[in-house]
């Protein structure tokens, strides 16, 4: 088995791509193997960036493949804000409900919702230049919360059906989320390259 690292703590983003890699026969780790790596500083001013700085980072120490991203919601009718700063949006150390509720407020009378989520994953080979893969996922901002799948803006980003990518399954986000498009894009990499 081939061994890759993905450059998270956060279960839900770890789940999504066990989900999608391990059928490769990757044995998939994540920063949650490598306790004594301390926090890793993204100050990129772009999703690219930010994933190559994580993967570097990372392959700086532990001498494997990485895969790291970055991913945000930038809203039309904010000029792209949240965009690198989404996970902190409403500060540091705050919740998704407070992100949440702020860019709720923030959209107050605003007309133009629409919005899209956008990855940028970099693989970072040993020995390679990195690679990037992006997906985007437009759709607009809503004005109610719904939903208890999936994490982050889930809740309060509706796609093109009118349902709330909080109401989908794993399996339905999936087939259609900006994570899910870069990472078949990433997965027909990997493919070709094995």
């Amino acid at each position: 088995m081939k061994e890759i690292v993905i450059a998270t703590q956060n279960k839900h983003k770890t789940d999504e791509y066990k989900h999608m890699l391990e059928p490769l026969g990757y044995t998939v780790y994540t920063l949650d193997e490598f306790p004594d790596i301390g926090e890793i500083i993204e100050d990129g001013e772009t999703f690219e960036a930010n994933a190559y700085i994580k993967a570097k980072t990372l392959q700086d120490v532990l001498h494997k493949d990485i895969i790291a991203d970055d991913s945000g919601l930038m809203v039309e009718a904010l000029d792209g804000a949240p965009g690198v700063y989404s996970a902190r949006y409403a500060g540091e150390d705050v919740t998704y409900e407070d992100n949440n509720r702020l860019l709720m407020n923030n959209m107050s009378g605003i007309r133009n919702r629409q919005a899209a989520f956008i990855t940028v994953i970099c693989l970072l080979e040993q020995g390679c230049e990195p690679r990037y893969f992006t997906g985007i996922l437009h759709g607009n901002i809503a004005t109610e919360s719904r939903g208890d799948n999936g994490f982050g803006y889930d809740p309060i980003f509706c796609i093109s059906d009118g349902r709330h990518l909080a109401e989908l399954t794993m399996e339905e986000k999936n087939a259609i989320s900006h994570r899910a498009l870069a990472t078949q894009q990433l997965i027909m990499h990997l493919r070709k390259s094995t």
